[in-house]
């Protein structure tokens, strides 16, 4: 809707599309609420966004630029007696900061010429000096985010997998193929920017649990109509200097090579026992979680699999906290797949989205590159009654939701900002390519030398997020794999992002209806954002349901003139949104998960 055309009352107005925001939106939407949903962004999701590579080159433009005060315009003229103004931020700039871009391909695409007396051992050898040059380069960028003086916290990476590649551009080799590998396709940077548009790059890294908060909401809402999603196939871990695949599953245990026949019946009777709570749990409540697994007798290729890839903490963590993650994970195997995660076709980026296409279904109104300069509060009442919109329009309100990077300095809370290290980087195959070219994984690298924690998440071209030939990884510190063949890194960004647990709501000096809302956590579900998006609605709207379901087209019963059923058509236009095409999508049909309530 065009921003003249704004009506001047609502119920709920929100600034900033975040996942929280937008969970927020549909909600209230859903329930008769007029909402208004802005953001001064030209894209949807905020710091939760999905970009092409070439969207993601000019949003990095756009944050390096130096930030040009904006003129703070007086709106006094619209303020009433016994009423007072507080401005709002006009940029959220503060929450990104430190980008670094690197690239290690040419620009053009080389000549490819049949070399017959290349051996395999030269082709590796150099493959690993063009993927050598990325410690350094991380390194680098590592120290300057020291100067910062911020503490970067550890993150979840995101790395894109090798994809199939046609049989014409692979060579043939000159060696039987048990004995030598095809060689990989060389990509130039021409061509990263000509096919730009067939990535969708995450500025955060994160996974679905099955049985997370966010897969029930999108159930319950039936929002998961709106998108598509994979299955994470395997669980990978960076161990002794090498990549190692997780046995999670009962079938991943007793096929695994990793294991003797001793410890696989070990780690199968610790998780059977994990499942419930017990007497003996309980004794070590206080103790070190890695102090339970030694006393359990399990050998040292057991704990590090369940410390690092499968609880997912540290070693200092209480045993009932690593117990409690233990739990969460084994109850969310097996309900899609043999790992316990999805992860969205075309990018997390897609579900801010599928929550605002909910709320549009139910009326929100929707405006892009416009927001919200300044709130109107009561001073008796000390709540906000209105708000001031950039193009100058006062438009009346019950409830006002901010993204937290949109308030003012001078209202935030004083505690230093925690950061969270994160990189983009495209390479030119998996860490650890099998027998399939479409896997998703997630690889967990525990800490070393006192740095933290690394959760990468390792995509493939059949989630419709990198081209065939290509992966990409988002990661927080420089640990790579030091194998001969390990991928070599194409194209790398690294940045910070500002903690989004860090931020606390409640301390703001803000009316009492006008709620905030965090960014990205450092944790790999979406636990945070869906648990602040229902407290915000709950204060709003203390007796309604929370996201209750959507009632099916069919049931829809339309007054006045308008009888036909238009909204099976709406619904239709909304699904293939987030898609480049119908025949893209049968290609994936069988393997993409539709998420449905069990019975």
């Amino acid at each position: 809707m065009a921003a003249e055309d704004l009506p001047s009352e609502f119920d709920v107005v929100i600034l900033g599309t975040g996942l929280a925001e937008s969970v927020v939106a549909a909600a209230c939407s859903r329930v008769g609420q007029r909402v208004l949903h802005v953001d001064r962004r030209s894209y949807y999701a905020a710091n939760w966004a999905s970009f092409t590579f070439n969207a993601l080159l000019t949003w990095i433009q756009e944050h390096k630029a130096e930030s040009l005060s904006e003129e703070v315009q007086d709106r006094s003229s619209l303020v009433e007696e016994g009423e007072e103004l507080i401005y709002l931020s006009g940029s959220d700039s503060a929450s990104i900061s430190n980008l670094q871009v690197f690239c290690y391909i040419s620009e053009e695409a080389e000549e490819e010429e049949e070399p017959p007396n290349t051996t395999e051992e030269e082709e590796a050898g150099a493959a690993g000096e063009d993927a050598a040059k990325e410690p350094s380069e991380t390194e680098s960028a590592g120290s300057k985010e020291e100067e910062t003086g911020e503490a970067a916290e550890g993150d979840e990476q995101a790395a894109q997998e090798q994809g199939e590649e046609p049989e014409a551009d692979q060579p043939q080799p000159s060696a039987p193929p048990s004995q030598s590998e095809p060689t990989r396709k060389k990509i130039s940077y021409t061509q990263l920017e000509k096919e730009g548009r067939r990535f969708n790059i995450d500025l955060v890294s994160k996974l679905m649990y099955s049985r997370g908060s966010l897969v029930d909401l999108l159930i319950k809402s039936n929002v998961s109509r709106y998108a598509e999603f994979k299955n994470v196939t395997r669980i990978l871990t960076y161990r002794h200097g090498s990549v190692e695949q997780v046995p999670c599953s009962r079938a991943d245990v007793f096929a695994s090579r990793q294991l003797s026949v001793v410890e696989k019946r070990k780690l199968m009777r610790f998780l059977t026992s994990c499942v419930e709570e017990t007497e003996e749990h309980q004794a070590y409540n206080g103790r070190p979680f890695l102090e339970f697994l030694r006393e359990q007798q399990l050998g040292d290729n057991l704990q590090h699999f369940l410390l690092h890839s499968i609880a997912m903490v540290t070693e200092d963590t209480l045993t009932e906290v690593g117990l409690a993650s233990t739990r969460h994970f084994l109850r969310c195997l097996g309900r899609y797949g043999n790992t316990p995660f999805l992860f969205p076709v075309y990018g997390l980026g897609e579900i801010p989205q599928c929550f605002c296409r909910m709320s549009a279904v139910f009326g929100g109104i929707y405006c892009l590159r416009h927001s919200v300069s300044c709130l109107i509060v009561d001073k008796d009442s000390n709540r906000c009654k209105a708000v001031i919109d950039s193009r100058g329009q006062r438009i009346s309100c019950s409830h006002f939701v901010v993204e937290d990077g949109f308030v003012g300095a001078d209202r935030q809370v004083t505690t230093p900002t925690r950061f969270l290290s994160r990189a983009v980087l495209i390479t030119d195959a998996s860490v650890l390519p099998g027998d399939s070219e479409q896997q998703v994984s997630l690889v967990t690298v525990p800490p070393t030398d006192g740095r933290p924690a690394v959760n990468m998440v390792e995509l493939s071209p059949s989630t419709m997020t990198c081209i065939p030939g290509t992966c990409e990884f988002t990661c927080c510190v420089s640990v790579c794999p030091s194998a001969e063949n390990r991928p070599a890194v194409l194209w790398c960004l690294y940045f910070n992002m500002a903690d989004g647990s860090g931020v606390e709501p409640e301390g703001h000096d803000l009316p009492s209806n006008v709620y905030v809302c965090s960014g990205p956590d450092g944790a790999l579900g979406h636990e945070h954002a869906i648990k602040q998006a229902e407290s915000i609605f709950l204060k709003i709207l203390p007796e309604e349901e929370f996201c209750p379901p959507a009632p099916n087209p069919e049931d829809i019963i339309y007054d006045g003139e308008n009888t036909s059923p238009t909204s099976t058509g709406e619904e239709e236009g909304l699904t293939a949104a987030g898609g480049e095409g119908e025949e893209k999508q049968q290609e994936q049909q069988e393997e993409e998960t539709s998420l449905q309530p069990e019975e």
